[in-house]
């Protein structure tokens, strides 16, 4: 099975030439999408052997960086598509876990709260903790998805499954389209337990999204247009 790892990028100079070196050793092929950065990432990026990337001359969002591995997964013929942040919050020895249990599910999904103590570890953000918790329980009333980690970024995609959405949110909130649309398709979802780190806990979120209240509105505002929605209506993941 072929299989791609993703990395969206934005100004993580400082990490990313190790998480990329610990990456290696499964002999996977990796995509670093550099959403903009402007701390040299990309000077970093550009010592690094047998990797490939796209590279946005400007700051697109978080969703649209997915749907551009998405894109290029599809493109380039892989099986399996594993994403996953490269800011430290993922650590590259578990992807071995992804790898063993995308044979038998559409998506695999981290989740930091599967284990209960995580869910009281101050170094969580409350306010992206309680709103997680409110949009993850919206969901799950939704579509009887029954999740716990709504907006983890560490997940394995099988490709084929991919080709059956049509995602077009370029923000934080993508992560919900591509529920409600994994929902609508019925497919096979698991979640798996993935460890809890936050080793920058003040990460804007940029503009007006930085106000938690404005977020969970545009979260809540992303559900509600996908219920009205015929995902079978395009078999082509969006620009």
């Amino acid at each position: 099975m072929k299989t791609l790892i993703a990395l969206p990028a934005f100004n993580e100079k400082k990490d990313i030439g190790l998480i990329i070196s610990q990456i290696k050793k499964y002999d996977l092929d990796i995509l670093v999408i550099d959403d903009g950065s402007t701390d040299g990432t990309q000077e970093q990026l550009s010592k690094i052997d047998n990797i490939n990337t796209i590279v946005h001359e400007e700051n697109l969002g978080y969703g649209h960086t997915i749907n551009d591995a998405f894109k290029y997964g599809i493109s380039n013929s892989y099986d399996n598509i594993i994403t996953m942040d490269c800011d430290g919050q993922h650590t590259p020895d578990e992807v071995q876990i992804f790898l063993a249990q995308i044979a038998d599910y559409d998506i695999v999904s981290g989740s930091r709260y599967l284990i209960e103590d995580n869910k009281h570890d101050p170094k969580i953000p409350p306010d992206r903790y309680a709103i997680n918790m409110e949009i993850t329980q919206t969901l799950n009333k939704l579509t009887g998805l029954n999740l716990t980690d709504s907006f983890c970024g560490f997940k394995a995609y099988k490709v084929d499954a991919l080709k059956e959405m049509k995602l077009t949110e370029d923000g934080y909130g993508m992560p919900l389209q591509l529920w409600m649309q994994a929902w609508k398709l019925r497919l096979r979802i698991k979640e798996i337990p993935v460890k809890l780190i936050y080793n920058n806990t003040s990460r804007s979120f940029s503009g007006e999204l930085d106000e938690p209240a404005i977020r969970l509105s545009y979260y809540k505002e992303i559900i509600e247009k996908e219920m009205n929605k015929d995902v079978r209506s395009s078999v082509t993941v969006q620009n």
